[in-house]
C-alpha cells in the first residue's frame, strides 16, 4: 500500500534532487545504438580526456556528445563554481526517443518503412 499522502510522497521525492552539474540533449537524430558507442568510450574518464577522445573521434554522435561536454563544465563552473580539471563524467547515457517513420516506395506498388530513430543523450559530471 502507500506510504503517507500523495503530497507528502511528491514532497520527499523533490527533496532528493540530484546537485552534480548535467546537460541532456533531447530529440537528438542519432540512434541510442550509435550514441552508445561514444558514450561508453569517455564513460569514468576525466573531462579533458573524454573532450580529447570526442573532439577526434569520426562518428557523428561524437560532436552531438562535445558539445553535451563543453556545456555540462560550463554548467559546474557557473552554477556550482567547481574547476573544470577536476571534473570527470560520472554517468552518461542515451534513452531512446520518438520514432519518426517514413515511406520508402519499392516494386509492385509495395511501401517499406524508414524508422528514423531519435535519442535523449544525458551527461553528469562530477568532482573528483
Amino acid at each position: 500500500m502507500a506510504k503517507g499522502h500523495r503530497s507528502q510522497i511528491k514532497r520527499e521525492r523533490n527533496a532528493q534532487k540530484d546537485v552534480r552539474p548535467s546537460a541532456k540533449l533531447s530529440f537528438a537524430r542519432v540512434s541510442v545504438q550509435k550514441a552508445c558507442f561514444v558514450l561508453d568510450a569517455i564513460r569514468g574518464k576525466s573531462y579533458n580526456d573524454a573532450l580529447g577522445l570526442v573532439t577526434y573521434n569520426p562518428r557523428y554522435a561524437s560532436s552531438l556528445i562535445k558539445k553535451l561536454l563543453e556545456s555540462a563544465a560550463a554548467n559546474a563552473q557557473n552554477n556550482n563554481g567547481l574547476n573544470p580539471n577536476n571534473l570527470y563524467v560520472a554517468e552518461c547515457f542515451a534513452n531512446e526517443g520518438p520514432t519518426m517513420k517514413r515511406i520508402h516506395p519499392r516494386a509492385q506498388g509495395r511501401a517499406y518503412r524508414i524508422l528514423k530513430r531519435t535519442s535523449h543523450i544525458t551527461v553528469i559530471l562530477d568532482e573528483r
